[in-house]
């Protein structure tokens, strides 16, 4: 059977599969009748996190995955908050930052008037506190400051100086981001990395902790917060959703009103249930959705198997089946639209290896010395047919769904991968670790692709397999990238960074250190029965998704949001 048939074929299975899935799931709208559970008036309900129950963790320092979504997101706060959609740093704990020293030392002054949710004044020596608490315990690093921190001063009450041990322009992003912990209250916790935090003084806009169960819990507004008259939601509420598809029945039938889900069809299924308060958006600007190959095992360590295993993926298929054309397939320097002034022409020309071409893959499985076996599958060096489990997160039905279009595909160039899915975390310490052979997982994402590439290609973030890695969990290094890693580092000038922008794509391009897959929608859907203020297309004044947390972008909208009146 030529590979066009059996691609028409696999399409065919997988767009059925597809179909059949949409029709449960529209019967299972149909068929839900009964009261719901609404949340009182003036409660939000978010749903972001999908677990069969919650643990108590508030510990905003912690790299382990049982931290509360909230916790990074609207119970404790950083020094800026990073607009991903205007492109631009916004005071927040902090109001001003200037460099000195020819860029070695880093000025930050805090806000004065600030108090943590018990009433103590919070001041820059917190956040002093914070950082010498990293440097203690390097397991609270989370942003890695003290790979490029010498030391920290406390120069007064609202201002420290950070000085780098190196030229690291880049760092200001990642001091900006940091979560501030009160000193008065972790000086005396004895093993911070362990610590629950079950009972959260933080500076955020939820800190109380109203209610605490295994299948819901409620934050409720901080009384001394610093900007006055916000929140105007008085708390949030977290019900317990165990897969994609039953929180999508809570945010169908009212019971959300804001997620962060992945929706199939969800104009059909969603807005027309209730044109006047169902809404979305979904921009193109969260991070890269990537098959991640382990570097550290055969045949991956190979250049020329990544490529060849890229090329046997068709992400037409795949945004098709998956995604329902929420997004579109990736090019070869893998950057979402958030880069899209970043990227250089030349990169995206040269990357052929994100096209479909079944021909070209074996042909590059044959040139590494990949011979066919009697049963019809290609064999390792020890004459045993090649076969991978690829890694996926239960209840993403996007990303199951994508993984079946990649397993499926494997099969046209002889290669066997089954769908292998886990609880989100046991497949998080698993990537984490290097404990897998293909796994679909997401980018981390910076104010410029220096961030981007770093965790996809430097030398300073690979960690040995065993040993947990907050990035780069394929382990791989480019020693032609961090020349240029280096170079970035030190360049005060945006002409100059997109240069070196450039010259990071080729390299990806060249090396194909992982296998971008499509730009990840930035998943929003929310309910204005209400509340209203959700950032829109027509008023975009920050990404719109809960998911967007990592650098505080979310508690522009917690503080923007408002009951319906």
């Amino acid at each position: 059977m030529d590979a066009q048939r059996i691609r028409g074929r696999t399409a065919a299975r997988l767009l059925a599969t597809a179909a059949l899935a949409t029709v449960l799931l529209a019967t299972l709208l149909a068929g839900c009748t009964g009261e719901l559970r609404q949340a009182p008036p003036g409660v939000l309900v978010v749903s972001v996190e999908q677990h069969s129950s919650w643990i108590r963790n508030f510990n905003p320092l912690t790299t382990a995955a049982a931290v509360r979504w909230p916790t990074l997101a609207g119970v404790y706060e950083p020094l800026y908050v990073f607009n991903s959609v205007k492109s631009e740093f916004v005071p927040w704990l902090a109001v001003e930052h200037e460099w000195r020293e020819n860029n070695l030392v880093l000025r930050i002054r805090t806000r004065q008037g600030v108090r943590w949710s018990d009433g103590e004044p919070f001041s820059a020596r917190d956040v002093y506190f914070t950082f010498e608490l990293m440097r203690e315990n390097p397991a609270l690093d989370r942003r890695g400051s003290w790979n490029f921190l010498e030391d920290v001063r406390l120069v007064d009450e609202n201002t420290v100086d950070f000085r780098f041990e190196r030229l690291y322009v880049p760092g200001f992003g990642e001091i900006a981001a940091q979560l501030i912990v009160p000193e008065h209250i972790w000086k005396d916790i004895e093993d911070p990395v362990a610590y629950p935090n079950q009972n959260p003084v933080a500076t955020g806009p939820f800190t109380e902790v109203r209610l605490f169960r295994n299948q819901v819990y409620e934050l409720g507004r901080n009384p001394h917060y610093w900007q006055e008259g916000k929140p105007a939601v008085e708390a949030l509420r977290f019900p317990a959703y165990p897969s994609n598809d039953r929180a999508n029945l809570a945010l169908v039938f009212d019971e959300v009103d804001w997620a962060g889900n992945f929706v199939p069809a969800i104009d059909r299924v969603f807005v027309a249930r209730s044109p006047e308060t169902h809404d979305y958006w979904f921009p193109l600007t969260g991070s890269t959705i990537f098959l991640y190959v382990n570097t550290t095992r055969p045949p991956f360590d190979d250049v020329r198997v990544r490529k060849a295993f890229s090329l046997a993926v068709d992400r037409d298929l795949l945004v098709d089946v998956a995604l329902y054309r929420y997004s579109r397939p990736a090019d070869a320097t893998a950057l979402s639209d958030a880069f899209v002034s970043w990227k250089d022409p030349l990169a995206v020309a040269e990357g052929t290896w994100v096209d479909y071409d079944v021909e070209r893959a074996n042909e590059l499985l044959d040139e590494a010395g990949y011979e066919w076996g009697e049963e019809g599958f290609r064999l390792d060096e020890d004459g045993e047919p090649l076969s991978f489990e690829v890694l996926t997160v239960s209840g993403w039905s996007d990303w199951v769904r994508g993984a079946q279009v990649i397993s499926r595909g494997f099969e046209e160039i002889g290669v066997e991968a089954s769908v292998r899915t886990y609880d989100f975390g046991a497949w998080f310490q698993r990537v984490q670790e290097g404990d897998f052979d293909l796994s679909l997982g997401w980018s981390y994402e910076g104010p410029t692709p220096y961030t981007f590439y770093r965790w996809l290609m430097s030398s300073k973030t690979v960690e040995p397999v065993g040993e947990i890695a907050p990035g780069n969990w394929h382990r791989f290094a480019s020693a032609r990238a961090d020349s240029v890693f280096d170079a970035f580092e030190g360049e005060t000038d945006l002409e100059g960074q997109m240069r070196l922008a450039a010259r990071l794509q080729r390299i990806f391009v060249e090396e194909a250190p992982a296998i971008p897959l499509y730009p990840n929608p930035s998943w929003a859907e929310f309910n204005t029965g209400r509340f209203v203020g959700f950032p829109t297309e027509d008023d975009p004044y920050a990404d719109p998704s809960p998911n967007k947390f990592d650098r505080g972008e979310c508690l522009l909208v917690l503080t923007t949001l408002r009951p319906r009146e």
